[in-house]
């Protein structure tokens, strides 16, 4: 708490805004749509080492969160006070950090998948900022946000093997698939089993239930993109303007989706599950058949400006 009280004295309103919004992109939506448009336009490969080390990441911090039951910095010591702002996206125990295990470990598969130094540079700051980000808003200790860094950091290393290549990445992604399975299977029972130990728990505790859904219905999804990619392979590569249109249209139809779902099902933990499966399953498994057309957007125009050259 030291530390943060050191943080609370450096606030300023400007300073406070632009953490407040570095923060977000450890927010586990961002991750979500960063992976999905990975998946899309970059790199299937490298997208499912993204999904393996952010899901897995995410399915033993909210186990940790349940098991350690830390209060958050403001609880363990009323007199402190956090930026406002950060309060709404700060739910559930505090140990260990979401946001720093989500941003730590999609950049961290970045930086071990990409030799640009630039780039490089770049997800290392980010990797900095938005657990710094954490401590400076009064949401998490300095102990949250090293725990999470370092599961996160592991993950991208534990993982690397299966990825580094296209036999090896072949040969895992199924069992890679079915751990995840049954690891976000064991953390719903443990989740909907557990008992809170206080009425104060409640909430965490029923926050807890609904990540564990969710995640469930996430993993559910990616399995079956999984197994339509292996029925009908798509090429991520197109000319810009059907990456543009690929990535513009693909996200409106995700939010639709998101919107559609939450007001058709309500918003029991279980229809978390079922949108979440929808929304994966609809960006893996259904969005790609589109692909071939995205692909000619923009091509013809390459072509005559690539004979033109010629000439």
């Amino acid at each position: 708490m030291e530390f943060l009280r050191v943080l609370e004295g450096l606030r300023t309103p400007a300073l406070s805004a632009i953490l407040g919004a570095v923060t977000y992109l450890g927010d586990q939506t961002v991750f979500m749509l960063f992976a999905i448009v990975f998946f899309w336009c970059v790199s299937k490969r490298r997208a499912y080492y993204i999904f393996a080390v952010g899901l897995t990441g995410m399915l033993l911090n909210q186990w940790l969160k349940l098991l350690c039951r830390v209060p958050r910095p403001w609880e363990l010591d009323p007199t402190f006070t956090i930026v406002e702002s950060a309060r709404a996206a700060a739910e559930g125990y505090s140990f260990p950090s979401g946001h720093t295990q989500n941003i730590v470990g999609t950049l961290g598969c970045l930086v071990a998948t990409d030799r640009r130094t630039w780039l490089r540079a770049v997800c290392a700051a980010f990797m900095l900022l938005v657990p710094f980000s954490r401590m400076y808003l009064g949401v998490h200790t300095p102990l949250d946000v090293g725990a999470a860094a370092a599961a996160a950091l592991a993950l991208v290393i534990a993982y690397r093997p299966c990825f580094s290549g296209e036999e090896r990445f072949r040969a895992a992604l199924l069992p890679v698939l079915a751990g995840l399975l049954a690891l976000s299977a064991a953390y719903l029972l443990y989740a909907v089993r557990a008992v809170p130990p206080t009425a104060a728990d409640e909430a965490n505790f029923a926050n807890g239930v609904r990540n564990a859904w969710t995640l469930l219905g996430c993993v559910l999804g990616l399995l079956a993109a999984y197994l339509a990619d292996r029925r009908r392979p798509f090429r991520e590569q197109a000319p810009l303007p059907g990456q543009i249109c690929k990535v513009v249209l693909g996200v409106a139809l995700l939010l639709g989706i998101r919107v559609g779902a939450k007001a058709l099902l309500g918003a029991a933990p279980q229809a978390n599950a079922a949108r979440y499966f929808l929304m994966v399953a609809f960006a893996g498994g259904v969005w790609p058949r589109t692909f071939p057309y995205f692909a000619r957007l923009g091509a013809k125009k390459d072509a005559e400006e690539s004979a033109g050259t010629a000439r």
